[in-house]
Order: structure tokens, then C-alpha cells, then sequence
């Protein structure tokens, strides 16, 4: 078996493990549920809580700015260049961090599965398809910050931000140069996401990913569930694994340094660990 990359398997780990890759190598068909935790090992932050989220923005916990009020259409209209200086960096922060090897693992064991694989994922960043999953459905479930909309909603357009190139001052966290407007009517343009409090989200995207993911999943059998990362302070990825792993019958493999357990079936598999170390060394053991 492979050691995980930050040092030996913790000895009560590894007939998780065994467990894991026997689940892996005897399914017909994976399907990847993954929230925040998926990206930690690419570099990216982890905004647990108001003090993890000001740690990565300290301008903004300098004035007591929580996640959910700066990631809200709200924001946008009072304080557009704030909005666009924390969406800002994301973005350009998403675009220069490379999606670690774990990515390559799972595109390989849906490739060597029978019936192949899915992706569902609470991420914005689009790092399942900078990494190869372009022959898979792949659902976005809170959209992604690469694409724009109309922060009016003059209409329900969406477009690649790609043009768009923010420059930001991250003391203060603040877009230096032009706000990205909407083609259409001039507007301020907006990240194509989900927020809170989010009425004008232009969902289309998101929703033809839907439908292309259930037409897969009505095609599979002996489907396995591989969840990573996924949290419950925004459970959208969770309930997604829940409901498909009671409709489907399917047992979960569910990855999570801090909360890991998983009841109902007794082949579910819980793993405590982080996404790329337990990656590592399911895939060591198939």
C-alpha cells in the first residue's frame, strides 16, 4: 500500500482504505460529490469559519465583513469595487492555482470503470475541467466564477469571464481597475454564482448540467458515491450524496479530515483524512 504524501497511514486507517478500494475496484460507476476540502490541496484557502475566511482577507475582517455578506448580490450593488476586489482575487488566484494529482486519480478510475463517472461539485472554480473531465457530466451546483452575468438581470446571458483581467489591491481589497460590465445593457456584470440571498442567479448553465448528469444516472448500475471534502455549513453537496446514495442504493466513500461519519449502510465507508493523502492511498491499494 502507498504511504499518503505527509507521512505513514495512521494504523486505523488502513482497512478503511481496503475497504475503500474494494468499493472503488467493484463498482460499475463512480459518481464525485466534492466541496471546499477538494481544493485545499491545490493551495487554495479554507474559509471555516469567520476567522479561517479573515485570515485569507484580513481587509475585510478588519471591518467585519463575513462571507455571506460579501458573496451576496447585495454587496455588488452598495459596494461594487469591494464585491469585485474579494471575487476579484478569487478568480485570478483559481486561475493561477493547478489542480493537484488527486484530479488525475479519480479521471482514472472513472475511465477504467465499465460504465464511467460524474461529478458533482459545490466549487466555483472549474478545476474538474482544467484537469480532463470534459467526457463526464460535471454539475457546478453554485455555478462558476469564470463565467459573468448581468447584475440587473437585464437578461438571463451568460458569458466567459476571460477578458476580464482584475487587478487587486489586497490591502484594502479593492478592484483597481474597470468593473467588468454586462454586453447587454452596460451594466455591472457579476459572477455567474449562486450566492446568498441570491434571486438573479442565472441558472440555465447549471441546470443543462443537471440534466445531462440524471440521463447518465439513469443509464448506470452499481454505482459508487466518492465524497470529498464536502462540509455541512453549505450542505448542497452533502443532500446530493444522501439522496443519490438512498436512490440508487449506492454505498459512499466520504473524505473529511474533520467530519468524515456516515450512517445508514454498511458499506459506507468513512475516511477522516485529507482529499489528496486518502486519494493517494485508495489508489495505492488497487
Amino acid at each position: 500500500m502507498l504511504e499518503p504524501r505527509s507521512g505513514r497511514l495512521a494504523p486505523e486507517h488502513h482497512s478503511l482504505v481496503e475497504q475503500a478500494a474494494r468499493l472503488v475496484s467493484g463498482a460499475y460507476a463512480l459518481v464525485v460529490v466534492t466541496g471546499a476540502g477538494m481544493g485545499i490541496d491545490s493551495g487554495l484557502p479554507d474559509f471555516r469559519g469567520r476567522n479561517g475566511f479573515w485570515n485569507a482577507y484580513p481587509a475585510l475582517g478588519r471591518h467585519r465583513i463575513d462571507f455571506a455578506q460579501i458573496a451576496s448580490p447585495d454587496a455588488f450593488q452598495d459596494h461594487p469595487r469591494l464585491a469585485w476586489g474579494f471575487y476579484g482575487h478569487r478568480l485570478a488566484l483559481y486561475r493561477a492555482t493547478h489542480p493537484h494529482t488527486g484530479f488525475d486519480i479519480l479521471r482514472r478510475w472513472m475511465k477504467n470503470s465499465l460504465l464511467g463517472g460524474a461529478v458533482f461539485t459545490s466549487n466555483v472554480d472549474e478545476h474538474f475541467q482544467r484537469a480532463g473531465f470534459h467526457d463526464c457530466p460535471v454539475v457546478e451546483c453554485h455555478g462558476s466564477i469564470h463565467h459573468l452575468q448581468c447584475l440587473e438581470g437585464c437578461c438571463k446571458a451568460i458569458w466567459p469571464a476571460t477578458p476580464f483581467i482584475p487587478d487587486v489591491d489586497e490591502q484594502t481589497c479593492l478592484l483597481r481597475n474597470d468593473l467588468p460590465h454586462c454586453p447587454h445593457c452596460g451594466g455591472i456584470a457579476r459572477p455567474n454564482i449562486c450566492m446568498f440571498n441570491d434571486y438573479q442567479w442565472a441558472e440555465q448553465r447549471t441546470r443543462e448540467q443537471y440534466r445531462q448528469l440524471e440521463h447518465w444516472l439513469a443509464t448506470v448500475e452499481r454505482l459508487l458515491v466518492i465524497e470529498i471534502g464536502a462540509g455541512r455549513a453549505i450542505p448542497t453537496a452533502r443532500n446530493f450524496t444522501r439522496h443519490t446514495a438512498l436512490k440508487w442504493d449506492a454505498p459512499v466513500i466520504r473524505i473529511n479530515p474533520d467530519d468524515a461519519a456516515i450512517h445508514g449502510n454498511p458499506s459506507h465507508v468513512s475516511l477522516p483524512m485529507g482529499a489528496l493523502d486518502a486519494l493517494t492511498a485508495i489508489d495505492g491499494c488497487l
